[in-house]
């Protein structure tokens, strides 16, 4: 399984537009594509970013599909008044406690790695990071992403509400500690997001 995802840094003001639109317009049309096993989006009403990931059933049918989406996003970039970023991955983890519903939030990890700990990083988030994060009041999911081209990876964890992920701060700090020192990652970025859209797909991979 394989994702793109596009950031838009948007005017907050046009973020109800623009989840409207990813919504109405794109999310039919992607869903549509040979391939594709879903589309989601995170947005930060206070900083304006916005990540849309789509989800295709191998890297093949993402490349296939990169011309479409690329009209799509530039449709969609203009709406939300920002300029696109576009990241590709592979992934390497999914979970799914229970489907995400009105008002579930996701906490989102940014990481460098080592190339040589690309692989590991996997079993330390299926054996320590899931386990930790599945005992957390109102966790929903958890997912992790790999590009091994520019060695980074992304932890996502969602959570039922923003006062189930606000309450898990502590303890999703000391998990990401815990695993930044044993790998020995570098952490890029982390976002807290309103889960906007959550139409995925994919099936378990943990």
């Amino acid at each position: 399984m394989h994702a793109r995802s596009t950031t838009i840094q948007a005017r907050p003001d046009a973020i109800d537009d623009g989840v409207a639109h990813v919504r109405d317009v794109v999310m039919p049309a992607i869903l549509d594509m040979s391939g594709c096993v879903g589309l989601s989006m995170l947005a930060d009403r206070q900083s304006g970013r916005c990540i849309v990931t789509t989800a295709w059933e191998d890297e093949t049918a993402m490349r296939a599909s990169a011309h479409a989406a690329g009209r799509l996003r530039d449709e969609a970039a203009k709406i939300f008044g920002g300029q696109p970023q576009v990241d590709e991955w592979e992934i390497a983890m999914l979970h799914r406690d229970h489907r995400a519903s009105a008002g579930a939030c996701a906490r989102v990890t940014w990481l460098r790695l080592d190339p040589d700990q690309l692989d590991r990083v996997t079993d330390v988030f299926s054996e320590a990071v899931l386990p930790a994060v599945s005992e957390l009041d109102g966790f929903c999911s958890a997912s992790l992403l790999l590009d091994r081209s520019t060695s980074r990876c992304v932890g996502s964890v969602a959570y039922d509400s923003m006062d189930a992920m606000r309450r898990s701060t502590q303890r999703a700090d000391e998990i990401r500690a815990s695993v930044v020192r044993d790998l020995g990652a570098e952490r890029l970025d982390i976002g807290e997001f309103e889960l906007a859209i959550a139409h995925l797909r994919v099936p378990e991979m943990a």
